[in-house]
């Protein structure tokens, strides 16, 4: 892409309203622009990041075994009564009354239409286990929306939900779902910890939340320094194998939120591997057995010719919430610092001076090589002048920088950098490619 050709709407300074680091840099770097209180258009550089995270999560749920479908914003207020939340939810739910006096609602969570979708297509065992999932936008009108898409009123949202004919049965789907957050984490460039966590109005006994550590957290959070450490599996895990070992090489540590912490469990580690954090929360896994199929009516008949309630689970990842995790996790003064697997462009191709022909030349020939091996670059052709071009690419957090000038081509050199690192090295042309299309 060219940028001479792309809307990316640059602001010099965030507006007054954004209160965290990742509200004000996604609006200055012209990902989103907000609507209304907590609503948010998503401008072409956020999308194509939102993009990118929502693929690593959907890809993820795909290699554990989990089976993708879409279910509407919309929902019958109906279901709601038959679970008995409808009335419990609260002034967070979003309540609709359509031309025909019908009470309906823009969906919070899905729990009740996942359950009338099984109990209309599954009667045996034999259909069992199953885990259906799908990635949709949510709306929950918070009280106070604040911190651009961490605590957002409109969101998109991964929830994926579990049927198995037992306790047992759901306790393995949990742990799938355990592991798969932490693969999905690991490729997005987040440390993710596990920690066991209040059921809220979802429901359970069974609940684990996932943290990353971060300054500007909501809340504090308390944990093992070893987990820290603790190696998330590759992608060979085998999902149908016994992922226990994985689980408990994690569970076995310390690790709890604020409403969940023990103090005198936290105070017997040794002090050297005490952290005590602030944290954001990015993704939650629930269990919470028949509390949504025993109400509904959501049976199967079991080995012993018995109907009996299925027991279910609940796993969410706020997806556009991790945008701004992935920014409070990583940025410096100068802007956003990418991970390359959710980066909107593989790299920026800086021109000095464009219209001079050797200079020209050299980024177009750089611009189709990038393009060909998959790196899908950002060309920055306009007329802005070098300082404010470098701002921009900075700003923006592309994982490499391909600056090409005159001088420099004089003497045979492009000039590379390295977002993450800041790195600076003159190379040729062809090295620079090499290096980058390395990291593709």
């Amino acid at each position: 892409m060219r940028l001479s050709r792309y809307f990316l709407p640059i602001l010099k300074e965030a507006p007054k309203e954004a209160e965290i680091v990742s509200h004000r840099l996604m609006l200055r770097a012209g990902m989103m622009k907000q609507q209304s209180a907590g609503i948010y258009a998503w401008l072409p550089l956020g999308f194509k990041v939102l993009q990118k995270v929502e693929q690593i999560v959907r890809e993820e749920q795909d290699r554990s075994g989990a089976i993708e479908l879409m279910m509407p914003t919309i929902q019958s207020a109906d279901l709601w009564r038959e679970s008995g939340r409808y009335d419990a939810y609260g002034k967070e739910m979003l309540r609709i009354t359509d031309r025909h006096e019908r009470e309906m609602l823009y969906g919070p969570t899905n729990e009740e239409m996942i359950t009338d979708i099984f109990r209309s297509n599954v009667r045996s065992y034999r259909d069992l286990p199953l885990n259906l999932y799908h990635i949709q936008w949510k709306f929950r009108d918070e009280i106070r929306p604040r911190f651009g898409v961490m605590r957002g009123r409109e969101f998109l949202m991964k929830d994926a939900y579990s049927f198995d004919v037992d306790r047992a049965g759901a306790e393995r789907a949990y742990r799938k779902m355990f592991v798969a957050y932490l693969r999905t984490f690991e490729r997005l460039g987040l440390k993710a910890i596990p920690m066991r966590a209040d059921t809220g109005p979802i429901g359970g006994d069974l609940s684990h939340e996932f943290i990353i550590l971060a300054s500007t957290g909501e809340s504090a959070v308390f944990c093992d320094r070893e987990l820290l450490e603790t190696p998330v599996p590759g992608a060979d895990v085998d999902f149908d194998g016994d992922l226990a070992p994985i689980v408990e090489s994690f569970t076995s540590r310390y690790a709890a939120t604020e409403e969940m912490h023990d103090e005198a469990a936290f105070a017997a580690l040794p002090e050297d591997r005490r952290v005590s954090a602030r944290g954001i929360e990015v993704g939650h896994i629930f269990y919470f057995g028949t509390k949504y199929s025993e109400p509904m009516g959501a049976k199967v008949t079991g080995p012993d010719g018995q109907e009996k309630p299925v027991h279910m689970g609940s796993y969410g990842v706020g997806v556009s919430r991790l945008l701004g995790a992935l920014i409070e996790a990583s940025h410096d003064d100068a802007g956003i610092v990418w991970p390359d697997s959710v980066a909107p462009f593989g790299a920026g191709i800086v021109s000095l001076r464009p219209g001079d022909g050797a200079v020209d030349a050299a980024c177009q020939s750089a611009y189709e090589q990038l393009a060909a091996a998959g790196v899908d670059p950002l060309y920055d052709d306009t007329d802005a002048r070098p300082g404010a071009k470098f701002a921009t690419v900075d700003l923006i957090g592309l994982p490499w920088q391909l600056i090409v000038g005159p001088k420099g081509l004089a003497e045979g050199t492009v000039e590379l950098k390295r977002r993450a690192t800041g790195e600076k090295q003159a190379v040729s042309l062809e090295s620079a490619i090499a290096r980058i299309t390395a990291k593709a």
